[in-house]
């Protein structure tokens, strides 16, 4: 039963997924393609976190725990280029 659930969430957030990339090629604005960015970064560690426990290995969570390490670093970095169009000082 778990398995058609991690399943059933998994091509729930493939999806989420393509209408993220739809919005970070399409959005009007720089935000709107940041926030894309982001919410990319999440629905890949959800992905990552699902693939996990229908494996039920251990390692993924570390994975997943690394690329949101990663998403929060870049979107520092994103905000702060924005805000002064430089991002070391």
């Amino acid at each position: 039963m778990l398995d058609i659930a991690v399943v059933i969430v998994a091509v729930m957030l493939c999806i989420a997924l393509v209408l993220n990339l739809w919005r970070l090629l399409i959005g009007p604005h720089i935000i709107d393609r940041i926030l894309a960015l982001d919410t990319m970064y999440i629905n890949s560690i959800a992905l990552i976190l699902l693939y996990g426990i229908f494996n039920k290995s251990p390692l993924y969570f570390e994975a997943a725990l690394l690329i949101a390490m990663l998403g929060f670093v870049s979107s520092v970095a994103f905000a702060k280029y924005l805000l002064r169009g430089d991002i070391i000082e």
